[in-house]
């Protein structure tokens, strides 16, 4: 069973506390500043379509691309009564293929950190640069090393009317991995439960691990993009401190300050 599975069609309700509308405005602000005007976006491991679908009431064209046949399924569902439905496909990031460009891509909750390994990582940003236009935006989450090394030992537990989830999790600093392993309860309408059980990996993404050099992909850089995205969108700061804090960190960077 892939990751997602058995969580898919109790996601949405597990994760209600994800406020996606105000991430939407975010988006939406970033493609209005895009010097290459923003029409066709691609959403990079869309899950149940959510921001797909957010996005696609806006205006956008979206083509939603996603692992999980069984996230697909949830999200073709939602998409089901817009006048302009994303185009989904089946496809993992690392194989990633259009047939066509896009004016911008996103990649939202801590999808890239399901990339464990160096090379479907390099190949997955080598084929995003591939469809997206010149010009174009490239906008990513990611949860940093920070707290993935404090999640270690932690059981988090989520429920509904009729689903109970138990997630525990355990980091092994020298793989840099912290795997999730889920019990999902899933109640029967004859009043009988079932358990599904996934596992689930996100790496921890450093400097030295990526290649930064040959990546150009700096991963202080995305930790730090990922708190003050976090602060902007939970709006403990304007959208003006949050540039002046990637300008001043991209300034010093280049030895202006």
């Amino acid at each position: 069973m892939s990751s997602y599975d058995a969580l898919a069609a109790s996601y949405d309700a597990l994760t209600v506390d994800v406020e996606y509308r105000r991430r939407a405005d975010y988006l939406t602000r970033q493609f209005h500043r895009s010097a290459l005007p923003v029409e066709t976006v691609l959403d990079l491991a869309c899950g149940t379509g959510t921001m797909a679908c957010l996005l696609a009431e806006r205006g956008y064209r979206m083509i939603a691309v996603d692992g999980s046949e069984e996230m697909l399924t949830q999200a073709a569902w939602k998409a089901a009564a817009l006048e302009q439905p994303p185009m989904f496909l089946h496809q993992s990031m690392p194989r990633l293929h259009l047939g066509m460009e896009v004016d911008a891509a996103i990649s939202t909750l801590d999808a890239l950190n399901y990339l464990t390994r160096t090379a479907d990582l390099r190949e997955t940003l080598r084929r995003v640069y591939r469809w997206l236009r010149p010009g174009g935006l490239f906008l990513f989450d990611v949860n940093t090393p920070y707290k993935l090394r404090r999640m270690d030992g932690q059981v988090y537990l989520d429920e509904t009317e009729d689903s109970y989830c138990v997630w525990r999790t355990f980091y092994a600093p020298g793989r840099k991995i912290c795997t999730y392993q889920v019990d999902l309860f899933r109640l029967n309408a004859n009043g009988s439960w079932d358990r599904a059980f996934e596992e689930h990996r996100e790496r921890a993404w450093e400097a030295e691990d990526n290649g930064a050099n040959d990546l150009h992909f700096d991963a202080y850089y995305c930790e730090l993009q990922a708190d003050i995205n976090s602060a902007e969108v939970e709006g403990e700061i304007s959208s003006e401190q949050a540039w002046y804090l990637r300008e001043t960190y991209l300034r010093i960077q280049r030895g202006v300050i």
